[in-house]
């Protein structure tokens, strides 16, 4: 084995792209392979849906479990539920750290590097929320589903982009991923305000009496997981019962967490430059390593040093990071995509609530990025990134209109079946426009068949846009991560 302070001492000058790139590289590896995982999941629930077995796959999502004490503090609620409810925190927490994560030290760090994805963000929201007011005005039961065409789904549109391969300028990828970051801002915000029916005061200060702790606990320099998820749980419930939505209480959370540490990197480096010998002064010249107590005692203390000088943000979105990717989105996916497809549902493509969704998603989001990101360049308040063309921009565009997981989960919310957090302003089911028969399961059923339809089109068309891109230099392409022994 050799001597690891070699490679502390090798100096190494990364451009600026290798910095940004080797983090950014492996979230997006991850996230590329959750995207497959994602389109796997979503093809067995609708194939389960519609076989001869589909009253298993209803039957497993209706099963009740139960956690609490007490009537008042006890949460009675089907699998379905449960996920959405209880993963999709752990899910809107990994975006809550994210958010925070590019907020201090990120591509949104400063206005310069905001400002551009913050406006195509917005555009991107905004456009389609107005072309589906546009088909669905006049129906107060579909208008419920307003907010379904906003949505950005991360894991797909960087699945696809890795897909394009050289074609695919880094930096358009972390363009993207920063426009669905402030996207995911934008559907937080509109869960929060629009889709509560209402508040229990009580519980819901009782959850911010939580935060706060965490706030307090985070600025006393605490460092210990455990505090932060023991809290974080209680949050969850909560803001459960206060009658908000329970993944709020993830973004919540998120929030607290601290994201700098304070490390001496002088004493840090000496530290552990003094262990690695400790270490090798016990190694033996054959190369194998049978570790002894002393080096065992060595690397113990190495693994407190690096813990500790690492901030709690970053060590939570590398232990959930992966989880969340790979397990709580495909079982969202599993459990939300098994509708049942017959030729009246699909004849129901047409019809406003359909049309809305899928022309604001493959519609409204390129061009509402596009003529954002053209308002900020001619205004001077940021330029495009180094390598990036306008062809590049209209492919990120069309391919932030995969909406898929945030779109499914808020059209869950608009047209719940059950007596939770439902109704946008406490709309009723009374249109006389030709969905007003139709009752929350139908609707609901139509709207993810509408976002499969528009996302499955915007993946396609936004790869064929990217693919016929000119490539471009290896080096802008792929960043490889430094050298190790």
């Amino acid at each position: 084995m050799k001597h690891a302070s070699n490679q502390i001492a090798r100096p190494v000058q990364p451009k600026i792209v290798d910095r940004i790139g080797y983090r950014f590289q492996r979230f997006a590896h991850i996230e590329g392979i959750s995207g497959i995982l994602l389109v796997a999941a979503t093809l067995l629930a609708l194939i389960w849906a519609n076989s001869p077995w589909s009253h298993i796959y209803y039957n497993i999502l209706d099963t009740h479990f139960v956690i609490g004490m007490g009537d008042k503090m006890t949460i009675d609620e089907p699998l379905v539920l449960w996920i959405n409810d209880a993963l999709m925190a752990i899910f809107f927490f990994v975006v809550g750290l994210e958010l925070k994560r590019e907020v201090v030290i990120g591509e949104l760090s400063s206005f310069r590097k905001a400002i551009l994805p913050a406006l195509a963000a917005v555009g991107g929201m905004l456009i389609p929320v107005l072309i589906f007011f546009g088909f669905n005005h006049g129906d107060p039961a579909a208008m419920k589903g307003w907010a379904i065409p906003m949505a950005t789904d991360i894991a797909f549109a960087i699945g696809v982009l890795a897909l394009v391969g050289k074609r695919a300028p880094l930096r358009l990828a972390i363009f993207l991923t920063a426009l669905a970051i402030v996207d995911d801002i934008g559907a937080i915000l509109v869960i929060a305000i629009f889709y509560t029916a209402q508040i229990n005061l009580a519980m819901f200060f009782v959850g911010l009496a939580m935060v706060a702790l965490l706030f307090l606990y985070a600025r006393l320099g605490g460092r210990w997981l455990v505090v932060y998820g023991a809290l974080g749980i209680v949050t969850w419930f909560a803001i459960y019962l206060s009658g908000l939505h329970a993944t709020l209480a993830g973004v919540l959370v998120a929030l607290t967490i601290p994201v700098r540490t304070k490390v001496d990197t002088k004493s840090f480096s000496d530290w552990m430059r003094q262990l690695l010998d400790w270490f090798d002064s016990e190694s033996r010249d054959n190369g194998e390593c049978a570790p002894t107590s002393v080096q065992r005692t060595a690397l113990f203390e190495m693994t407190q040093a690096i813990e500790h000088a690492d901030s709690p943000l970053h060590r939570l979105e590398h232990i959930l990071h992966p989880w969340v990717a790979f397990l709580i989105m495909p079982a969202f996916a599993l459990s939300n995509a098994g509708i049942i497809i017959n030729p009246e549902l699909l004849g129901a493509l047409i019809t406003p609530l359909a049309l809305g969704i899928i022309l604001g998603l493959l519609v409204g989001k390129p061009v509402g990025i596009i003529l954002s990101t053209w308002l900020g360049v001619k205004l001077n308040l940021g330029s495009l990134p180094e390598g990036i063309t306008w062809r590049h921009i209209l492919g990120a565009g069309v391919l932030a209109g995969m909406g898929f997981t945030m779109s499914i989960f808020i059209a869950t919310l608009a047209f719940s079946t059950g007596d939770g957090h439902a109704g946008l302003l406490g709309f009723k089911l009374a249109s006389p426009a030709l969905l007003a028969s139709a009752d929350m399961a139908d609707l609901q059923n139509l709207a993810k068949l509408a976002i499969l339809v528009a996302s499955t089109l915007a993946g396609v068309i936004g790869y064929l846009l990217l693919r016929i891109a000119p490539p471009i230099a290896a080096e802008e392409a792929r960043v490889t991560p430094p050298e190790r022994e």
